[in-house]
């Protein structure tokens, strides 16, 4: 591969000795003859196809190569002798004898000697023997003035260095630590390890990387091309919800509809009226549902998946329209129906504190991302954000939220999204001082803010839902139909793998989910009997979503093969379902 053959086998380039075999004669037929079977069942050469260049049923597997990387992939892992033995099994060696002599001299520090070695490599872009020639030169300065040897880091600067004529900037930084050694530190060559081996480990990588992956095998190649087959799998997956741990190697990867959430587990039946709203923590622990019972409840997710009740949270004195989670999830906000808002510890259900506005009512509300404060939508069109005592920090008039209105703020705690009018939704950057607006030709009903703060799910009147792209200037990204809308507020949400799906509530009594790429309508789950007002989907199992609907209950939905029999928990709240609605 290089100017110069190899004259050694690669199996002396072993990193630790093969030991001495001290098995007996018997052992040694023994060892002979399972070593033939063995070698025809595992051992056999690969297939090749035409002249033997090439591997694999298509032909375009370049035999040399194929075994290169398996070998790299050997010496990465640890196991030099199964990759020397590779080499010398094949005959085809990992590097040729000059790039091994190049990689020893770097790792004896014999500077010159490797840059000289360089040139015979026969690498033919200019530019690339240059900067692997700055960096070994480099190195050498480096560890010069380590060493205190001034004039020599000098001579090496001024003579080896400069002539080559590229990177000036940081030939002027090199300088600078000859007249002030304190520069050193700062530009990081004053780190270099005293005995050398760690540190010239390291430069090697780095030195390897400058190098064509055809006289060096890149570190990591066989995993890079496994994970890239792995992506492209999973990208071409229509129905892709599974997490990447549960991705194997062995067969192809293909999800069918069955890893969708679409079967009844579990009825709760705490609530005595209409459940308007719910949402799981985000750590998936937890759910919380609020109702037109003037109640909200704290729903427990155990390890096996089964959902309890933790806490019933009373006190208000109207429906209660939402919930919003700290984001430790250690506590919950509850809003009123124009009424307050209640905090509340998760741990003991207790209610922590109070929040209201004399002359106003509030109308929904949120969490700061740092926990130290919430803001609400006020009846009065305004919003405003409180410290945890509730001293108002800052407050913002003027139509900035509707009488029922959804809020979200994005985790840096810049931008604050509301319903601003019947058909806008207001972007609020809270520092610029800016604002954006989303325009729908139709009446907002309600939105969703995406995980990564990227996009932003809303509902319209007119039965549709449609995703925006929020990053800059908003713009239309796709549009789901096929729910049932016609005199409630029905919400949606995202879920699933990287959120790939969109779910939502309908007046027909179902929960519709759709594939959030393609806007393929994938299932409707029919199970309530009344309108299906909230669902959310459990950000951390991707197999768990919940629905809640004017039958007073909440329906958990899971994957279809899970077979839970029917009974009733000693509350009478719970009931356990087949799978089956």
């Amino acid at each position: 591969m290089g100017g110069i053959e190899d004259s050694e086998p690669p199996l002396k380039r072993v990193k630790g000795p093969l030991g001495e075999s001290k098995s007996s004669p018997e052992d040694s037929s023994l060892t002979e003859s399972l070593a033939c079977s063995l070698g025809d069942v595992m051992a056999r050469p690969l297939t090749s196809q035409g002249d033997g260049e090439t591997i694999g049923s298509k032909g375009v597997i370049k035999r040399s190569e194929f075994i290169k990387i398996i070998t790299r992939a050997l010496y990465s892992l640890g196991y030099d002798k199964s990759g020397a033995l590779l080499e010398e099994e094949s005959g085809i060696s990992l590097h040729s004898s000059v790039v091994d002599l190049f990689m020893q001299q770097v790792m004896d520090g014999k500077w010159d000697e490797s840059v000289a070695t360089l040139h015979k490599i026969g690498l033919s872009d200019e530019k690339a023997v240059k900067s692997a020639s700055f960096l070994i030169l480099e190195q050498k300065f480096r560890e010069l003035l380590k060493m205190d040897k001034l004039s020599t880091a000098l001579h090496t600067l001024r003579n080896e260095i400069v002539p080559l004529q590229i990177n000036m900037s940081r030939v002027h930084e090199l300088a600078a630590c000859i007249i002030s050694p304190s520069k050193s530190a700062i530009l990081g060559l004053s780190d270099v390890d005293n005995e050398g081996a760690k540190s010239r480990s390291e430069f090697l990588t780095k030195l390897q990387k400058l190098l064509p992956p055809s006289i060096v095998i890149p570190e990591k190649r066989l995993e890079h091309l496994v994970e890239s087959a792995l992506d492209v799998q999973r990208d071409s997956c229509a129905f892709h919800n599974t997490l990447d741990s549960d991705l194997s190697l062995y067969s192809d990867h293909q999800c069918g509809r069955n890893r969708i959430p679409t079967q009844t587990l579990q009825i709760l039946e705490a609530h005595s009226d209409e459940v308007w709203f719910l949402q799981f923590s985000h750590d998936g622990k937890y759910l919380a549902s609020s109702s037109k019972d003037q109640s909200a409840i704290i729903w427990e997710v155990k390890e096996d998946g089964q959902v309890s009740l933790k806490h019933m949270l009373t006190g208000h004195q109207k429906p209660v329209l939402t919930v919003s989670w700290s984001s430790d999830d250690q506590q919950l906000l509850t809003c009123g129906q124009e009424e307050v808002i209640r905090r509340w510890d998760v741990g003991s259900g207790e209610c922590l504190k109070l929040y209201e506005k004399s002359g106003v009512d509030l109308i929904s509300c949120g969490w700061f991302p740092d926990g130290k404060g919430i803001f609400a939508g006020m009846t009065d069109m305004s919003i405003c954000l409180w410290d945890l005592d509730g001293k108002e920090l800052e407050c913002w008039k003027g139509q900035k939220t509707l009488r029922i209105s959804d809020m979200a703020i994005t985790d840096d705690g810049k931008r604050i999204i509301s319903i601003c009018s019947e058909t806008a939704i207001l972007l609020l950057d809270r520092e610029a001082k800016f604002e954006r607006r989303i325009e729908e030709d139709e009446v907002v009903t309600t939105f969703t803010l995406s995980k990564d703060n990227k996009f932003l799910l809303v509902n319209l009147i007119n039965q549709e839902i449609h995703l925006w792209s929020i990053e800059s200037d908003p713009k239309l990204v796709s549009k789901y139909k096929g729910h049932k809308r016609a005199r409630f507020v029905i919400r949606s949400c995202f879920g699933g793998f990287e959120q790939a799906f969109i779910a939502s509530g309908s007046e027909d009594s179902q929960v519709y989910i759709w594939h959030r790429c393609s806007g393929e309508l994938l299932k409707a789950l029919p199970g309530h009997s009344g309108a299906v007002n909230s669902v959310s989907w459990n950000p951390t199992n991707l197999h768990m979503l919940a629905s809640a609907s004017d039958d007073r209950t909440i329906r958990i939905w899971g994957l279809g093969h899970l077979n839970i029999k029917h009974r009733d928990q000693s509350n009478g709240i719970v009931h356990h379902c087949n799978g089956r609605s």
